[in-house]
């Protein structure tokens, strides 16, 4: 693939803190469409990364763009090109299903007739009008993770980043995100995901794990498997670590 078709170009990205380096000269390029995989240890420096990607921290050294942009000089010509999911907050509690969509729409910069009609389409897309108007912190995780990816690409964003989508939800519930995933690329938007489920891996079109700062291996799922003599992603990131 030429640079055209890249929408993530990293080199020698290093980011510390104090004496301490998060992401010690991670390189690495993600092309458009395509859904990659980010994955490593609690620590690794997964996450130090995406907030550098997102243009919500400055990398200590190295060359980054992002859409096209820079993230020395291109911080929040980054941000509107996004969206952006964790496990740890993307919801309101106290708002409900509804209000918590047009709310982020509103952040997005959506005029209010285009919010109205992409409510309307979304809520009958997740098959979820009934609760429209119910407290998110009242339906389940599940539906959570969906409406907050839902809500993470409700501005049709070239680009989504999600740290851990998924955890604590249970199987049937992330095979169904992951088919949310699979819609979303279908429409051109790529996604950039980072997960402790070695089996999720297994859906992305190519995968890094990161180790100790480092990016210790990257290919295609099969690829890997291959290289590290294994069965599984799993078993590709157990070999490593023992070797770390």
């Amino acid at each position: 693939m030429n640079s055209a078709g890249k929408i993530i170009e990293v080199k020698d990205m290093v980011k510390k803190f104090g004496q301490f380096v998060a992401n010690d000269h991670l390189t690495f390029d993600v092309y458009r469409g395509e859904i990659f995989g980010f994955l490593g240890a609690n620590g690794a420096g997964k996450t130090t990364a995406i907030k550098i990607l997102c243009g919500l921290s400055l990398p200590t050294s190295g060359e980054i763009k992002v859409a096209g942009y820079d993230v020395y000089t291109g911080r929040e010509q980054i941000k509107t090109r996004i969206g952006y999911m964790s496990q740890k907050f993307s919801l309101y509690e106290d708002l409900t299903v509804k209000e918590n969509i047009r709310y982020y729409a509103g952040i997005y910069g959506l005029p209010r007739r285009e919010i109205n009609i992409k409510t309307k389409t979304l809520l009958e897309r997740l098959n979820i009008c009934n609760i429209a108007n119910t407290l998110v912190r009242e339906i389940p995780l599940g539906w959570k993770q969906k409406l907050a990816f839902s809500v993470a690409v409700f501005h049709d964003p070239e680009l989504v980043f999600l740290d851990e989508p998924t955890g604590g939800v249970d199987p049937i519930a992330r095979r169904q995100f992951w088919e949310l995933i699979y819609e979303a690329t279908g429409h051109g938007i790529t996604v950039f995901v980072t997960t402790h489920y070695m089996d999720e891996a297994e859906y992305c079109h190519r995968v890094s794990i990161m180790s100790e700062g480092k990016i210790s291996a990257l290919d295609t799922p099969e690829n890997l498997k291959k290289q590290y003599h294994a069965n599984d992603i799993n078993e590709v990131f157990v070999k490593i670590a023992r070797n770390n």
